[in-house]
Order: structure tokens, then C-alpha cells, then sequence
């Protein structure tokens, strides 16, 4: 399984108490114990000037690429109340970064930060994945006041049990915290682990030089025996009342000793014990209070103390008494919550609620010497009894077993129960485009899942062909309500009859169907058709970078940049999911832009409705085309240009000897392209045919082309320089059961074995020739193509088959686990009293989500620092340099040419 561990406990306010040494030692020592499962640590950037150290701790044990690094944008600490929406938002961020993850479980290393430090924590409501929280404590749950007291803090911790509640599992570092769990939260009891705790290895017993003794009694005013206390200064610590426990003590044992109290403390803290000291009547220096002392000098107070005291009235664990009986010091503890689990005698415990039970405990060890050393020997037996590895090994175990029985969340959000409303953006019959008829199959059986809007940009539709339901609006429309849609799918091909979706797809991105990987021709028509000055240029550039720009600027061709260059990058990385119809334009994607995107392109058969071949079908077409019922008719389909290479078919025809059998005929089924090329063609087509046996129809409705599928014997399809599109008229001939003969070009040599006759891509006259002879004399074979053909065709291109992957793809790219730039800024900009943020903070967060969120499809950069240039100064190997990479990057790079702005 893949689990991300959120390293957040190591990092916010909790990274120099226990909690950010738990957080450490438990995810080295997971990351050492772990043979089977995908580790991932997740780190906030926010936190700049810990991140390097604590990655660094970890780097050893950890492939780079399983850290992360994700940078919020703040302040976001939930003290102060002007940040409350900015917080919201930056929780959008989070959530979405641990979707992008695609974890199978999160771990929570400290659920509890946030408050006056802007760590985001969070149980997300909407997630597909299951979440583990380490349960420390409840603390303040239970003992409200003081710690609840201020209204932020209340409002802070009482969010953070909501999310506590979402949690599928808790961790809890201690018997005494799971019970916690389970009485006052109500967690059913196999939801909530002890896992327990553990110290690090640096603390055991070590001797301390006299010198070293002297040295570290001197600087911390240690004039006599030292009884030791370190942990926090908080009010449960219960330090007032060890004050006056040692107080009570018989002067003659109180005077060898002193209490020292090792512990960061503010000035009016420290004040506070000072008073309580003088109050109880001990002398000044019976009272040391050391506060923050380096973990080497903790170690060896531990060592040298005469006996550790650990009074605190509640407690999720009590590391500070289990590194002391590591060291070897006598040590005695309160007899509640979590201790008498870490102390392991009963003799050693005490009641911390009366400082007279304390005394009385204290006095006991102090003066009965036997008990001390034996309290002594037994605790590092008993820390022994504690150790990381068999805490992460019980964590694994947890996660794992959990897993096993159950891999959905038990909060995960329930699926819609209505139809989404899905905007589908498309031109539609009775436009002139393969696209418009493409939808017309496509619709009726995507409606089952959507509630269908009509989004067109042209005068008519013909409402004939498409269900009344689905209403038809206009692009404005679309604009003006676009928060009443919630799903938009583009049909997206290279035509004008797609020109105004991509100013459309800029402003309300959606999932694109590119029917076409080269999009370069409804680019340079934006350019003159729309007066959109340089818009060809700039569409080059921000594909291809300067070497395709150049080209454009020193007047090349543009016919021939548009055939050479896709311009598509700014679809490609706007789009929330792309479907295609072939692996060709996997192919195309990292033959331009490098091996990237994968998962953002999905590939759906092009839809084709099962051909209906009634009796008699071919015989009736051949009397309405004056076609004789004994002919052999080979036809090729579609617009007669240059890509489809209909002059080389013509040639195979003739080097065949077709063209003298009377009984042939080569039909092209389709208008041939208007300038020098179909000329040529219609010349030669009737300088060979004389007897008619060679023709070209011209454009034809759908009604002749349907004539003409049914009464041909066999379909050829033949291409050049394709640029990513799926024919649709190879698929019409398999579908109608036609022997189909293509040459291995672009998306055609995906196409099955056996399916249809295939010619290499750079086929010879003579290989077609020999292909279409086979044909002519085989019509057993010819019947054995077009049944597998149209088998293939009714299995795998059916409209219902090709909406059910519709609906798959739709839904994923609408969904949690990919999220992108701009569905993380949607979801920001719908959260309550957003409309009143200001403008800057909106840029800031708008940006740090952009940054962690880069497009899917994105050309690696190679930047070369031409500074020296831009200063003026005379750089000629740079100038060298500069000339060579525009005109020749590396391979899958584009070169930016970058330089220092000395004034920011």
C-alpha cells in the first residue's frame, strides 16, 4: 500500500517536544521496519528553516522522490481571526495535495497544530483514501480548563475532535490514551491501537567525569543532591504541587537536596514557581530552575540525579520518566493515566493530588537506599520493555490490517444521487464536420448519466436528429451560468468549427476530446480569420518555443509550419482530462512534448453505431449507384488530398492490371482537394479511365456515402503525415464488413490483426499493387476481413460502450484523486466570505497553489543565464552557446534564455 505520512508534528510548534521527537523517531523507525508497503513523507513548506535538517534526517532510508514538499501560503495560525478564510482556503490546498498523492492511507503524525503556527491539519470530509491519526492524548478534552479557557483555543481544539472523529484509525501512544479514546469519543475499541512509545537510544547510562560534574554543577547552580524533574511547565504537570511536596520533607533530609525543574519557562512562569517556593518557606537556592539545557546535558542530569520525580496529574505516555529510567535513575511517578504502564512497579507510584503523598514517597526512596538502587537497576530492564521498531511494527500492523478489511474511509463521501448537468460543447448536425456527427451517436447513450446542455456556436441545429430534453444554447449562455454546470466536455478538432472553444476552455476548463493531436490549422485560422495579429507566432512560441517561432519570423511556409508543428500545448495543459480515440496520440504527445502526461490522456474507441445491413442491402445500393451486382468495387473515402494519397492508389491500381479488368472499378468517394493536387488527381483519374471504371464522386450526403459502404467489396484507406487523428472512414468500412486494406500509419497501426489487410506505412507501388490483387482474387478472404472487422467494430465502438468510458473518465477528472490548479482555485473561490478577500491575498494563494500544481503536460526547460548579455558586456561563448541551443535544444527541452534584474 501507498501511505503518506504527514510530517507536520516534526515541524510546527509541537518539533521541540515530545510530540516532534515521537514524530521523527516513529517515521525513521517505520521507514527502517517497512518491507512491503510505499512510503511517502509530506512536509509544509511554510516551515523553510526546519525542512532541510529534518529531510536530511531522513534522505538515508528514502528515494527522493517519495518527499514532498507542499507551500500554503500564509499567515494561516487559527489565533488570529483574520485569518480564517485564508486558513480555509490553504485547508482546500492541503486536501487537494494529498489527493494528488493518490494515497492508499494518510497518517496524521500530530492532528493538534495549527494554532499559533500555521500548520494545516485536517481530516478531509470529501477523500477517497483512509486516514490514521497518532492519538497522544485528550487532555484538554477532559480537563477543559485552563487549557480551554481563551475562546480561540476552544473553537481550535473543538474543530480539530471533529476531525479526530473522521478518522478510520486512531494509533494511540498508550493504553490510558486508547481507553480515552474509546469512553469519551465513543471509538469502537478495533478502531483504536496502542502502539505505545519509546525513547531514543541516546539516552542510557554513561559516566560523567568529576571535572564534568563540577563543570555542569557550577553552571547550573547545583550545590547539593539533585532531585529531578524535566518536562513541560503546564498546569496538569502538577510542578506547584511537587514544590510543595518537597517542602514538607524533614529539614535535615530537604537541606542535602535540591529540586531542580528542567524546563523551558516564560519569566511569568518562572516568577510563579519562585513565589510558590518562597511561600512554602525553602530557602532561594532550594529551587533551581534551569530552563531550556541541550539534550547532552539533559543526559547526564539524568545520570548524576539522586532520584527523578515525574508528578503529573495526566499524561498520554511520560517519555521524560522513561529516558530517566533509562539512565539509570531511580525514578517514581503519579499513579494516574499513562505512568503506571511506563513505571512498571506499583511501589514507585504515588498519588500526585495531595502534595502529602508526594512527600511521603519522596521520603521513602530518599532515605531508604535499598529501594533507590533497585529502582535503579529496574529502569533500564524496564525501558528495554520499550523500543521504535516494535512501535512502528505495531503501526504497520495496524494500517495493514485495517487495509486488508477495509480500504474505504468510513466518512467517504456518498455519490450524487442526481444526474450531474454536463455542458457538451460540440457542433452538431447539420454542420459539415465528422465532429457534429460524432456527437449525434454519442449523446443518447451519455444521457443516462447527465442531464445534457447543448453548448454551439452555430445559426442552426437540427433538432430532428437530437432528443427535445436536451436544451441548445449559445456560448454566452454558457458564460453566464457556468456555475449551474457541473461537468463541461469539449469536441475539439482542427477546424474552424472549433475556433471559439479555446478562448472558452481558457476561462472554464473541462474535459477535451481531441479528435485531432495537431491543432495548428484552427490556430493560424485564428489568426486571419479572427484578426488575432501574431496569434499563429505566439501559438508557436508557447508550444514549441523559439526554434518554431524563428522559423515563423524568417517567413517560412506557413502551410508547411502548420503541417509540421501541433501548436496544442495550451489545450493540452488547460484540460482536465484529454480522450482520444488511439494510442497514436500518446505517441505524438511524447514524440513533442517528452514521456509525461500519461495519465491525463484516456483513449475511447471513436463511436460507431453497429452498421444495419438489412436483405438485400448491397444489391439495392449497387441499382441506386448504376453499380453492376457481379462488379469488384474497391472504394476509398473522404476528402481526396494530399495526406490520403489517392495519386499512389491510382498508380498500384494500374500497376495491378485492374485497370483493364472490366469488372474492377475504383471508386474515391469524396471531394477532391481544390488546389494543384486535386487537379492533378482528377486529370490522371480521367486520362486512365475511359471506360468509366475509375471515378471521383464529389462531396456526397450521408444518405450516397451509406450507398456506396454497402456496395463496395473492399474499403482502402491510406495515409500520410498524420497528425493524430482516428479515420473515420476506416472504421465505417469494418463496421459495414468490408475488406479494408491500410498502410501502418499513425492511428491505423493500432488497428487488430487479422481485423484488416495492412501495407507497410512507406509502402512501395508494387506491395499496395500486390495487396489489392490478393483481394480481387480471394473473396473467401475478403468475407473472413470484413466479419472480424465488423466483430471488432460491434464489440468495442459501440455508443453505449464508448459512454460508459465517457462517464468513467468525466467523473475521475471531476473527481478528488487529480486535481488540478483550477479546480483547487474553483473550490476556494466557492467557500463562504471569499468574495470579500482582497485582491493580493487571492493572487498569493491563486500562485502558491499554481506552484504546486504545474501542468500535467508541461516541455522541460533548459534556462541559460544570459545576463552578461543583457549587461552589455561583450560574452562571446555565450553569445555561441545561445545561437546553437535556439536552434537545436536537447531533445524534450525548450531553451529559455533568462537573465538578473538587478532592480527586483
Amino acid at each position: 500500500m501507498k501511505i503518506v505520512i504527514d510530517m507536520q508534528g516534526a515541524q510546527a510548534q509541537s518539533r521541540n517536544r515530545g510530540i516532534g521527537r515521537y514524530t521523527q523517531s516513529l517515521t525513521e523507525a517505520f521507514l527502517r521496519g517497512n518491507v512491503e508497503n510505499d512510503i511517502h513523507l509530506l512536509f509544509n513548506g511554510i516551515f523553510d528553516e526546519n525542512d532541510e535538517a529534518i529531510i536530511d534526517r531522513f534522505a538515508p532510508l528514502l528515494a527522493t522522490a517519495n518527499i514532498h514538499v507542499w507551500h500554503p501560503t500564509g499567515p494561516i495560525n487559527r489565533l488570529d481571526p483574520a485569518n480564517s478564510l485564508r486558513n480555509a482556503a490553504v485547508t482546500e490546498h492541503y486536501h487537494a495535495y494529498l489527493r494528488s498523492l493518490d494515497p492508499d492511507w494518510l497518517l496524521i503524525t500530530s492532528l493538534f497544530e495549527g494554532l499559533g503556527d500555521d500548520a494545516i491539519t485536517s481530516v478531509d470530509p470529501r477523500r477517497d483514501y483512509p486516514v490514521a491519526v497518532i492519538l497522544y492524548d485528550l487532555i484538554p478534552y477532559i480537563l477543559r480548563s485552563p487549557y480551554l479557557d481563551h475562546p480561540a483555543h476552544a473553537l481550535w481544539y473543538d474543530d480539530k475532535i471533529q476531525h479526530l472523529r473522521r478518522a478510520d484509525l486512531l494509533l494511540a501512544i498508550s493504553e490510558s490514551s486508547r481507553g480515552e479514546a474509546i469512553e469519551h469519543l465513543n471509538f469502537a475499541p478495533e478502531r483504536v491501537i496502542n502502539i505505545s512509545s519509546a525513547i531514543d537510544t541516546f539516552f542510557k547510562p554513561v559516566n560523567v567525569s568529576p571535572e564534568r560534574q563540577q563543570t555542569l554543577r557550577q553552571h547550573y547552580g547545583l550545590t547539593r543532591e539533585c532531585i529531578l524533574y524535566t518536562g513541560g511547565a503546564d498546569h496538569r504537570k502538577n510542578i506547584g504541587g511537587l514544590i510543595r511536596a518537597f517542602a514538607l520533607l524533614p529539614h535535615s533530609l530537604r537541606d542535602g537536596h535540591q529540586l531542580a525543574i528542567v524546563c523551558t519557562m516564560n519569566e511569568a512562569e518562572q516568577r510563579h514557581l519562585r513565589a510558590a517556593a518562597q511561600a512554602c518557606g525553602l530557602p532561594e537556592d532550594a529551587l533551581i530552575l534551569t530552563g531550556y539545557i541541550p539534550d547532552h546535558d539533559l543526559l547526564e542530569l539524568y545520570n548524576l540525579c539522586k532520584l527523578f520525580v515525574f508528578p503529573s496529574l495526566h499524561e498520554g505516555f511520560g517519555l521524560p520518566a522513561l529516558e530517566a529510567m533509562a539512565c539509570g535513575a531511580p525514578v517514581i511517578a503519579s499513579n494516574t493515566t499513562s505512568l503506571p504502564e511506563v513505571i512498571g512497579r506499583e511501589d514507585a507510584l504515588f498519588d500526585p493530588r495531595t502534595p502529602e503523598t508526594i512527600a511521603a514517597k519522596l521520603r521513602e526512596v530518599l532515605e531508604n537506599n535499598a529501594l533507590r538502587e533497585d529502582l535503579a537497576r529496574h529502569g533500564p530492564e524496564q525501558a528495554q520493555r520499550f523500543s521504535w521498531d516494535s512501535t512502528a511494527r505495531r503501526a504497520i500492523e495496524a494500517i495493514n490490517a485495517q487495509g486488508a478489511s477495509d480500504t474505504r474511509p468510513a466518512h467517504a463521501a456518498p455519490m450524487p444521487t442526481d444526474r450531474p448537468r454536463l455542458a457538451f460543447v460540440s457542433p452538431l448536425p447539420p454542420a459539415r464536420s465528422g465532429i457534429s456527427e460524432y456527437s449525434a451517436l454519442l449523446l443518447p447513450p451519455l444521457s443516462p448519466f447527465y442531464d445534457i446542455h447543448l453548448i454551439v456556436d452555430q445559426p442552426t441545429v437540427d433538432t430532428s436528429r437530437l432528443d427535445s430534453a436536451w436544451p441548445v444554447h449559445g456560448i454566452q449562455h454558457l458564460l453566464e451560468h457556468r456555475h449551474e454546470y457541473d461537468r463541461i466536455v469539449y469536441q475539439m478538432g482542427n477546424s474552424a468549427f472549433h475556433a471559439h472553444m479555446f478562448d472558452l476552455m481558457e476561462q472554464l476548463p473541462g474535459v477535451v476530446v481531441l479528435h485531432d493531436f495537431f491543432l495548428s490549422g484552427i490556430q493560424a485560422y485564428r489568426e486571419y480569420a479572427q484578426d488575432r495579429s501574431h496569434h499563429f507566432a505566439s501559438s508557436l512560441y508557447a508550444s514549441h518555443g523559439y526554434p518554431a517561432l524563428s522559423e515563423r519570423m524568417r517567413g517560412e511556409d506557413m502551410a508547411e509550419l502548420i503541417w509540421r508543428y501541433p501548436c496544442n500545448l495550451d489545450v493540452l495543459q488547460q484540460a482536465r482530462a484529454l480522450i482520444t480515440h488511439s494510442p497514436e496520440a500518446t505517441r505524438l504527445l511524447h514524440t513533442w512534448y517528452g514521456p509525461q502526461g500519461d495519465e491525463a490522456l484516456h483513449t475511447i474507441p471513436l463511436v460507431r453505431a453497429p452498421a444495419q445491413m438489412p436483405p438485400h442491402a448491397r444489391e439495392q445500393a449497387r441499382i441506386a449507384l448504376n453499380i453492376a451486382p457481379g462488379a469488384f468495387v474497391v472504394c476509398s473515402f473522404g476528402f481526396a488530398s494530399p495526406s490520403k494519397l489517392g495519386d499512389r492508389l491510382l498508380e498500384a491500381w494500374i500497376e495491378s492490371g485492374l485497370l483493364h479488368d472490366p469488372e474492377a472499378h475504383l471508386i474515391f468517394v469524396g471531394q477532391a482537394d481544390e488546389g494543384e493536387y486535386g487537379q492533378r488527381l482528377m486529370q490522371a483519374i480521367k486520362g486512365h479511365a475511359p471506360r468509366g471504371n475509375i471515378r471521383i464522386t464529389g462531396w456526397t450526403d450521408q444518405a450516397t456515402y451509406e450507398h456506396y459502404l454497402r456496395a463496395a467489396d473492399v474499403g482502402v484507406q491510406l495515409r500520410h503525415r498524420s497528425r493524430g487523428e482516428t479515420s473515420a472512414a476506416v472504421l465505417d468500412c469494418m463496421n459495414h464488413g468490408l475488406a479494408t486494406l491500410v498502410n501502418a500509419h499513425g492511428s491505423m497501426a493500432d488497428l487488430p490483426e487479422g481485423a484488416v489487410t495492412m501495407v507497410p506505412d512507406d509502402f512501395t507501388i508494387h506491395e499496395l499493387a500486390q495487396a489489392l490483387l490478393a483481394l480481387r482474387q480471394a473473396p473467401a478472404m475478403r468475407h473472413e476481413l470484413g466479419t472480424r472487422a465488423a466483430g471488432h467494430i460491434h464489440t468495442h465502438h459501440t455508443p453505449e460502450a464508448c459512454a460508459r468510458h465517457y462517464q468513467a473518465v468525466i467523473e475521475a477528472a471531476y473527481g478528488m484523486a487529480c486535481p488540478t490548479a483550477e479546480q483547487i482555485i474553483d473550490r476556494m473561490a466557492a467557500l463562504p466570505g471569499m468574495e470579500h478577500v482582497d485582491a493580493a491575498s487571492l493572487e498569493r494563494l491563486a500562485h502558491a497553489v499554481h506552484n504546486d500544481f504545474p501542468p500535467r503536460i508541461r516541455p522541460r526547460q533548459l534556462l541559460l543565464d544570459i545576463s552578461g548579455l543583457h549587461q552589455g558586456l561583450d560574452a562571446p561563448l555565450i553569445k555561441t552557446l545561445l545561437v546553437h541551443l535556439l536552434k537545436e535544444p536537447p531533445r524534450n527541452f525548450r531553451l529559455e534564455p533568462v537573465y538578473l534584474d538587478a532592480q527586483g
